[in-house]
């Protein structure tokens, strides 16, 4: 892939270096795109995206690390970060709970940084509430469904009722598709990836975000 996408998005304009990072989500039904999306954008370190790191209850899996694929934490724990609003979304799925820290994802903003959210519907919403301001969304569409179920056949991950429920579901959430900003159509994921480059050069530019470093900047610039 040509590297050029990337270093226009990693190579902001002096003028913005002041601003405060963004929080860039992306959903997608299963199988639409979502998660190699997510890997490839973190696979780009010039495009400097940190990957917000959930915590949950469930118990780790052999394959996973804790601090890289989940924060572990105790059912307690959680409720007590829970009560106290330390978590930007949460849900309770399958017994287990899962949530976004509030403290890292502040910390690395605070540094002018962004921060990859790869979340679902609700999830989104939660964290729109708390931080509209910070907060880019943008929805992945399959092509088509029968191109859809032709992704979850080819995984080879699922029995052919959980396919089957997971496309019932899939229509639900592309039913959502409005609460999003930016809504793309992954038929070729080289384009959908630039797109979602283009997306983030543009929203990292974005006034609002630079406020400050834009007001002193212009200040300096009428005294000259």
């Amino acid at each position: 892939m040509s590297s050029s996408p990337a270093s226009k998005v990693s190579s902001p304009s002096p003028l913005v270096t002041g601003r405060r990072g963004l929080m860039l989500i992306l959903s997608s039904p299963s199988g639409a795109g979502k998660t190699t999306l997510t890997r490839m954008l973190l696979q780009d370190k010039s495009i400097d995206l940190t990957l917000s790191v959930s915590s949950t209850t469930r118990d780790r899996r052999s394959s996973e690390v804790d601090g890289i694929h989940y924060h572990f934490i105790s059912k307690p724990t959680f409720e007590r970060m829970r009560d106290a609003d330390e978590f930007l979304e949460w849900a309770e799925v399958h017994g287990n709970f899962y949530g976004s820290p509030r403290g890292p994802v502040e910390s690395v903003l605070k540094q002018g940084r962004d921060v990859l959210f790869d979340i679902d519907y609700q999830g989104t919403q939660q964290v729109r509430r708390k931080a509209p301001d910070d907060v880019v969304t943008i929805f992945i569409l399959p092509p088509t469904m029968t191109e859809l179920r032709s992704r979850l056949e080819r995984r080879a991950e699922d029995s052919q009722d959980t396919i089957d429920k997971r496309l019932v579901n899939a229509r639900h959430e592309i039913q959502r598709w409005t609460s999003y900003d930016y809504v793309l159509v992954n038929d070729d994921l080289q384009q959908t990836y630039k797109q979602v480059l283009t997306i983030l050069a543009a929203e990292r530019l974005r006034r609002a975000r630079a406020q400050d470093a834009i007001t002193h900047f212009v200040q300096d610039l009428l005294r000259e």
